[in-house]
């Protein structure tokens, strides 16, 4: 079993403004009290809690941040096959920890996949 812990204020956040984004709201997706942390909490990315990571069905919205140390980061909300939420998914470029948690005013909207 995976050790959970309650979502973050700023995680919230983020997904419901990722959420705004595609178009949808907290009702369509609604946004897991826990979550689990990909690689420790390295990148930053999250398992919300209830999804099965091997339920994958897609992406919902991808941006672009770059860090505090300059290195560019990907952000990509998932979805499983049971539509919910499944991951909110860091990967930066040179694989090293997140420094500074995105704001929505610091992205770059990519690809919007809905």
């Amino acid at each position: 079993m995976y050790k959970t812990r309650k979502i973050r204020e700023e995680e919230k956040a983020f997904i419901l403004f990722l959420l705004a984004e595609c178009g949808v709201n907290e009702q369509t997706y609604p946004v897991a009290g826990e979550v689990y942390e990909y690689e420790g909490g390295i990148m930053g990315s999250i398992n919300l809690a209830g999804s099965d990571p091997d339920q994958y069905a897609g992406d919902l919205i991808q941006v672009e941040y770059t860090d505090s140390d300059q290195v560019e980061v990907i952000i990509t909300l998932t979805r499983d096959k049971n539509n919910r939420l499944l991951d909110l998914d860091f990967w930066k470029a040179n694989f090293s920890k997140l420094i500074r948690y995105p704001t929505p005013g610091q992205v770059t909207i990519l690809r919007k996949f809905q």
